[in-house]
C-alpha cells in the first residue's frame, strides 16, 4: 500500500473482512529516518511531537484491540489513538512500514488512518494506558480459565503491564500483585500460606498491610508461578531457596529478590522490590543534617580507616553506603565491593557477589579484593571475626573500608566488635567513625495537620518547651488521603547519629567500655532521637513515629 503525496488520509483504505486473519510476526525493517517530521510532511501525514494529550482511550485496550497496547504494539511501534465509526487512527514511528498498516487493516477490517510520532512517545503512550489498565484491574483470581502449572511460563525481563487478555488467571494475578506493590511504594510482598487460606501482605514505608486473602486451592499455582519467574526449582519444597526476577513495570527496570522458606502449611515467599530508578545515590539527598553531612563527607574522603553504618535490617544502610561511594567515585580511584547480594549496579565500580555454594564468602572475597590494588573497599556486612580482621588489616595498610553492622546504635558497634573477639587496640587504630541509622515515615504533605507537643513528649525527645514557640509541629490525619493510601504517611527518611572516634573514645575502647559509657563520653554526639526531634520541628514527621522507631534507645536518651 503506497501512500499518495499531499493527503493526511492517504493511508485510509477499506478492505474486505478476512475472518481468519490475525496479527502475526512481521519481518523487521530498517530503522526509520531520524527526521520524522520531514518524512511525515513529505508523505502528507500529521506529525505529533507529543502524544500526551491524545493517549488511547482504555476501551481500545480491551478485547480485539488488546494486543495493540502490549508487546505487539511495542514491537512494531504502533499505538491506537481513536476509533471513529469505521476508521481506526494509529500513531506509528515508521510510516514506511506499510506491512504493519496492512496487517492492522486486514485483522480489524477497518480503514486505518496514520499519524507519525517519535518512537519514545509511542512507548510512553502504551506504558501509560497499560498502567491505567493495571490500576483498574481487579486483583482477585478469576475461577474461569485454566490455572494449572502447565500454563505458567517464565516472565523474566517482561513488562508486567503487558499482560494479554488470554493470559492464564494465575499469570494475571501475580503480575497485578507486583504492579500494585510498585505503584503503592511497597518494598516487600509477603505471600503467606496458612491452614485454610493464602494471605498477601505489602510492607509500605516499613509497616505491613493486609492486601488480599485467597483460597487455599490457588496456593500451589501462585507459588509455582513466582518460583518459575525467579528460576527456582519448583519441585523443591523442603529447603529454602533464593532467586531474583528482573522485569519492567511500565517501562521502569525493577529487580525483585525472592526468598522461599518451608513452613507447616507450605512455602512462604517474600519478594523484595528494588526500583533502580528511585534509588538515591546523591549523598545530599539522603536527609542528613548539615553537621552530620559534613562529618560524613570528611570521613569518606579519608585515605584509610573503617567507616561503619549500623542499624536493623531494612534501615537503609546499604543505600547510604552506595551514596557515599558515588560521592567519592572518580577515575583516579579503584573502588571494589563485595555484597550479598548486589542490590544496585554502580557505574565505574567493581561489584562482587558472595556465593556460599562455592565457598566464595565475604572473607575469601575480601582476600581477593586486596590483590586487585583497591583504594576503597565496601563490604556488604561484617558477620564474623575472620571478615572483620581482614577489614582491619586492609584499613591499616592504607585502604578506606566501608561496611555495615547490625547493632541498635552507633556506640553498640564498638561493643559488638569487642564481643566478636577483636583486640581493642585494633579497633581503636582502624575504626574512624560509626553512623547509626533508622528510617521514619514522612508525613503526607497533602493531609498532615497541626499537632500539639506535650511536655512529656518534649522531655522524651530531649527538647525544652521554651524554644518551641516559633515552631509548629505536625501529625498525621487519621483518615489520611488517597495520595498516601489513607495512612497519613508517604515515603520515609533517615534519622542518624554520628560517632567520631577521637582520642577520648579510643581510650574508652582500650578500657573495653560498654555502649552506655561510650555514649556518655561522646556527649556532643547527636542521638537518633535528637535528630528525629529536629525532623519533627521541621514538620517532616510526627512525634509518634520518632518515638516508635527509637523506642529501644529511650534508656540512653
Amino acid at each position: 500500500m503506497e501512500p499518495a503525496h499531499g493527503e493526511e488520509s492517504s493511508i485510509v483504505s477499506e478492505t474486505d473482512v478476512l475472518d481468519d486473519t490475525s496479527l502475526e510476526e512481521l519481518p523487521s525493517r530498517p530503522e526509520p529516518p531520524e527526521n520524522l517530521a520531514d518524512l511525515a510532511e513529505s508523505l502528507g501525514l500529521t506529525f505529533r511531537h507529543n502524544l500526551g494529550s491524545v493517549q488511547p482511550p482504555k476501551e481500545l485496550a480491551y478485547g480485539e484491540f488488546s494486543r495493540l497496547i502490549g508487546s505487539w504494539g511495542k514491537q512494531h511501534k504502533v499505538v491506537p489513538l481513536s476509533l471513529d465509526e469505521n476508521v481506526l487512527t494509529v500513531a506509528v514511528s515508521d510510516p514506511l512500514a506499510t506491512e504493519v498498516i496492512d496487517a492492522l487493516s486486514m485483522c480489524y477490517a477497518r480503514a486505518v488512518r496514520v499519524v507519525v510520532a517519535p518512537e519514545a512517545e509511542i512507548i510512553r503512550s502504551i506504558n501509560g494506558v497499560r498502567t491505567s489498565l493495571m490500576s483498574d484491574r481487579e486483583s482477585s483470581l478469576e475461577t474461569d480459565g485454566d490455572s494449572s502449572d502447565s500454563d505458567i511460563s517464565s516472565s523474566l525481563k517482561i513488562d508486567v503491564t503487558d499482560a494479554e487478555d488470554d493470559d492464564a488467571p494465575i499469570i494475571r494475578y501475580v503480575n497485578t500483585l507486583i504492579f500494585r506493590a510498585a505503584t503503592q511504594r511497597a518494598s516487600d510482598i509477603h505471600i503467606e500460606p496458612y491452614e485454610s487460606d493464602l494471605k498477601v501482605r505489602f510492607r509500605i514505608d516499613g509497616v505491613l498491610h493486609d492486601i488480599d486473602t485467597e483460597s487455599k486451592v490457588f496456593q500451589a499455582p501462585i507459588l509455582s508461578r513466582v518460583k518459575v519467574m525467579a528460576n527456582l526449582n519448583i519441585a523443591e519444597k523442603r529447603l529454602p531457596q533464593d532467586g531474583r526476577i528482573g522485569l519492567k513495570i511500565a517501562g521502569q527496570d525493577v529487580d525483585i529478590r525472592v526468598s522461599t522458606v518451608p513452613t507447616r502449611y507450605g512455602e512462604r515467599i517474600v519478594l523484595r522490590l528494588l526500583d533502580k530508578s528511585k534509588v538515591m545515590l546523591e549523598i545530599d539527598s539522603l536527609g542528613f543534617r548539615s553537621e552530620i553531612l559534613s562529618s560524613v563527607k570528611r570521613v569518606i574522603h579519608k585515605s584509610h580507616g573503617i567507616f561503619l553504618v549500623t542499624g536493623p535490617t531494612g534501615s537503609g544502610k546499604t543505600t547510604s553506603l552506595y551514596a557515599c561511594l558515588s560521592e567519592i567515585n572518580s577515575v583516579d580511584k579503584n573502588i571494589l565491593t563485595i555484597e550479598d547480594p548486589v542490590e544496585y549496579e554502580l557505574g565505574g565500580i567493581g561489584q562482587m557477589q558472595v556465593n556460599p555454594k562455592i565457598d566464595f564468602t565475604f572473607a575469601n572475597g575480601l582476600r581477593s579484593i586486596l590483590r586487585q590494588d583497591p583504594d576503597v573497599i565496601m563490604i556488604g556486612e561484617i558477620r564474623d571475626l575472620e571478615t572483620v580482621e581482614i577489614a582491619i588489616q586492609a584499613s591499616l595498610t592504607g585502604h578506606l573500608v566501608f561496611s555495615t553492622l547490625h547493632t541498635n546504635d552507633a556506640p553498640g558497634a564498638i561493643t559488638r566488635l569487642l564481643d566478636m573477639g577483636v583486640e581493642p587496640f585494633l579497633i581503636s587504630s582502624s575504626v574512624v567513625a560509626v553512623m547509626g541509622q533508622r528510617l521514619v515515615r514522612a508525613l503526607c504533605p497533602d493531609c498532615k495537620v497541626p499537632a500539639k507537643l506535650t511536655g512529656a513528649q518534649a522531655r522524651e525527645l530531649g527538647l525544652g518547651l521554651d524554644n518551641l514557640g516559633e515552631h509548629t509541629v505536625f501529625g498525621r490525619r487519621e483518615e489520611g488521603c488517597p495520595r498516601c493510601q489513607n495512612t497519613g504517611y508517604r515515603g520515609r527518611m533517615g534519622i542518624h547519629e554520628m560517632l567520631m572516634v577521637d582520642d577520648a573514645i579510643r581510650e574508652m575502647i582500650m578500657e573495653r567500655a560498654n555502649a552506655s559509657q561510650i555514649r556518655a563520653t561522646a556527649s556532643s554526639m547527636n542521638t537518633l532521637r535528637n535528630d528525629g526531634a529536629h525532623k519533627i520541628l521541621a514538620g517532616l514527621t510526627s512525634v509518634e513515629e520518632v518515638l516508635r522507631v527509637t523506642q529501644e534507645d529511650a534508656i540512653d536518651v
